[in-house]
């Protein structure tokens, strides 16, 4: 017995067994994998354009992108907020033409104050009808909000056939000008909503009932958390951060138009899962996704000034909404 009792003590370990240098590049990959995309992507980024275009690193070429990316930022706040609770807002587009169209055609002769005040009551309303249609209705958020931006550009479509899109206010477009210390005013208003926006998920009781949903609605659910309210709460926020979008948009273009931001809901789609927030698992801060919404804008730049058009642009976009699709993926495994 004592013979026997040597030979299972004198087995060497499985070549399987774990050995701690194995253990380290095992986390050192899950800590790579964990990583969003939007910070490496950024570095390489601003290191190609430091070499090619140096220019767009410049204190003047610099800002201006700030100002762009500040719309898609904005959006992408939104847009976090809900994939975080398990949904998704593609109504922003809808949104930011119907704003488009009631800040420059003039069909409301009212000023441009009570324009906006519209304007906002409109995102309340949209929100409100998106919110309802998904918590009570149980219908799904991709259907819902996609067939509300497909109505309200509908509807814009067929208003402009009888009074066209005008000029954007000059309030608007004055404050789309303007700078504070060096900064565009569109710039510091995203950073005006980023900041509460990351605080209130962080400290707050909200961001907790947030990240629970996210995690599991079922057990949230049956815990007693009011994940209905969260989730409605999130689109009517959502939608609220288009209006802010549609604003900034048309002070930036400086008329209306019928495409006016269409693109922005597939963009934000992409720039928050670049910034490392995923559909399901109530996680993700807002700093990467503003990281991303940068990445991207500088990213259009950057491809603009070495002469790429607008085809190649749209391709760019799917790709990068793709590649976005497989990040997602594979940070899910």
């Amino acid at each position: 017995m004592d013979r026997v009792q040597e030979m299972v003590v004198a087995v060497p370990p499985s070549p399987s067994t774990s050995t701690p240098s194995s253990s380290r590049w095992r986390a050192r990959a899950a800590w790579l994998v964990s990583v969003p995309p939007a910070y490496p992507g950024t570095v390489i980024l601003l290191l190609l354009a430091a070499f090619l275009r140096p220019q767009l690193l410049s204190l003047t070429l610099l800002p201006l992108i700030l100002r762009q990316a500040a719309p898609l930022g904005l959006a992408v706040i939104g847009q976090s907020m809900v994939m975080r609770a398990r949904s998704i807002d593609l109504s922003s587009g809808g949104v930011i033409v119907a704003v488009s169209y009631v800040l420059t055609s003039g069909l409301f002769p009212v000023s441009d104050g009570v324009a906006m005040l519209l304007c906002v009551a409109l995102g309340l309303v949209v929100g409100v009808v998106n919110g309802v249609l998904i918590v009570k209705a149980r219908a799904s958020s991709m259907i819902v909000t996609l067939a509300m931006a497909m109505i309200l550009m509908g509807i814009v479509i067929a208003l402009s056939q009888l009074r066209a899109p005008g000029e954007a206010p000059e309030s608007l477009r004055e404050l789309a000008r303007l700078r504070v210390g060096g900064l565009p005013v569109p710039a510091l208003a995203w950073l005006a909503v980023l900041v509460p926006a990351a605080l209130l998920l962080r400290l707050t009781v909200f961001g907790r009932y947030l990240d629970a949903v996210g995690g599991n609605p079922q057990a949230a659910a049956l815990s007693g958390l009011p994940y209905l309210r969260v989730i409605f709460i999130g689109h009517v926020v959502s939608a609220l951060i288009s209006v802010a979008c549609g604003f900034i948009l048309v002070g930036f273009v400086g008329f209306g138009s019928t495409t006016l931001g269409q693109d922005l809901a597939l963009n934000s789609l992409a720039a928050a899962i670049l910034g490392g927030v995923n559909f399901g698992n109530g996680k993700g801060g807002m700093v990467g996704p503003a990281v991303a919404a940068f990445m991207l804008t500088f990213l259009f730049n950057f491809l603009t000034s070495l002469g790429l058009g607008e085809p190649g642009r749209l391709m760019l976009q799917g790709a990068i909404i793709a590649g976005a699709a497989l990040v997602y993926s594979i940070g899910k495994r």
